[in-house]
């Protein structure tokens, strides 16, 4: 082999070796960034990954806010029509947060049923809805999405 193909044969493998190493290295870093949407349903049937940072949301139950008097927890559950999904949260929430609307929360989950929030994100006015909300809506009975009352099942 001539001396000159060879050293751009060394050359051209060295390059194509940093730039996998680069690519690897930012998949990897966005990986642990990317925090993928839950709808309750989708987290009750165990689609939602456990103990990884995810964001859940639908709208809060009417009736199911509890609060702590002496500490700033704060517990509710939010709906997709579907299903239902307490989450617990530590903090204080949006001034806009209040039952019957929708709300995105992100933190981890720790069972089917119970998500621990890290932040809680509520809608900015009466026409918005987070575009994940408003899809998880519509796969959940129509029929109740127009029904402004959302009460707590029984």
């Amino acid at each position: 082999m001539n001396a000159i193909r060879k050293k751009r044969l060394i050359t051209l493998s060295v390059i194509v070796f940093i730039l996998s190493a680069v690519i690897g290295l930012v998949m990897y870093a966005l990986q642990q960034n990317i925090n993928l949407f839950y709808s309750p349903t989708q987290i009750v049937m165990g689609e939602a990954p456990e103990n990884t940072t995810i964001r859940a949301g639908g709208m809060v139950v009417v009736g199911s806010v509890h609060r702590n008097v002496d500490t700033l927890d704060v517990s509710f559950e939010v709906t997709d029509f579907k299903h239902t999904v307490r989450i617990q949260y530590q903090g204080i929430l949006p001034d806009l947060f209040r039952e019957g609307q929708g709300i995105v929360a992100q933190g981890k989950l720790v069972n089917k049923h119970t998500f621990i929030a890290s932040q809680v994100l509520a809608k900015h006015d009466e026409k918005y809805m987070p575009p994940e909300i408003t899809e998880a809506l519509k796969k959940g009975s129509k029929s109740t999405v127009n029904n402004p009352s959302i009460t707590r099942e029984p």
